[in-house]
Formats: C-alpha cells, sequence, structure tokens
C-alpha cells in the first residue's frame, strides 16, 4: 500500500477542518470543523499502522480513542452551544467573549484594556 495517497487525503482533510476553525463565526460549524481535523489524524493512524504492519495494531486502537474522545467532546461542546443559543438568541462565536469572567479588582483604571476601551465609551 502506498502511504502518499491517505498522506495527502489526511493533510486535504486536516487544511479543510483548520480553515474551517479559524473562518467560522457559528459554533457548530467550528465543532464539525474539528471533527474533519481529528479524522484526518484518525486516517493517518491507520494509514501508518498498515504501512508498518504493526502486530498490535497501536493505530487502530489510539483511532479508536480518538473516536470515544470526539464523541464526548461533541456531546458537551454542543450541549454548550445549544444552552448559549438559548439564552444569547445566536451561536456567533464572536459574541461569546462576553462569557467571560474578568478577574477580581479588574475595575477601570487597572489597565484592562476591555475596561478602558468601556470608559472612554461612556465619557
Amino acid at each position: 500500500m502506498h502511504l502518499v495517497y491517505p498522506a495527502v487525503l489526511a493533510a486535504l482533510l486536516f487544511c479543510t477542518g483548520l480553515y474551517g476553525v479559524l473562518a467560522r463565526r457559528n459554533a457548530i460549524l467550528v465543532l464539525m470543523s474539528v471533527e474533519l481535523m481529528l479524522n484526518a489524524v484518525n486516517l493517518n493512524l491507520v494509514a501508518f499502522d498498515a504501512w508498518l504492519r504493526d502486530e498490535l495494531h497501536a493505530g487502530q486502537a489510539l483511532t479508536l480513542f480518538t473516536i470515544a474522545i470526539a464523541a464526548a467532546e461533541i456531546g458537551i461542546g454542543l450541549a454548550i452551544v445549544l444552552q448559549v443559543h438559548r439564552n444569547r438568541g445566536t451561536a456567533d462565536v464572536d459574541r461569546l467573549r462576553d462569557l467571560r469572567d474578568d478577574a477580581p479588582g479588574a475595575g477601570p483604571g487597572t489597565g484592562h484594556p476591555d475596561h478602558e476601551e468601556k470608559a472612554e465609551a461612556a465619557a
């Protein structure tokens, strides 16, 4: 088996997923792009396992663990996205910055850029 074909396909899948993570604004599409990247890793694991003729099939075993972790990640991520969509009415990733917890004592004048911008806007 030639290793080039699955490696090129995995590289294309990974690049497509990376583009989706960097360019998308919708959180569900970002999660789907992360899944594409994980599938590219799985393809590489299985291809190298077959190419090396590993007797223990470690690549296939790692692929099963990756699939289990991806399923858990999607379940938790989708639950968070649905809860945010219920509360905010949108799944836009740029608007999720409002959810961060500011450090205690990070009020106006402490050098935090967001607080400085809000103070200037209020003035």
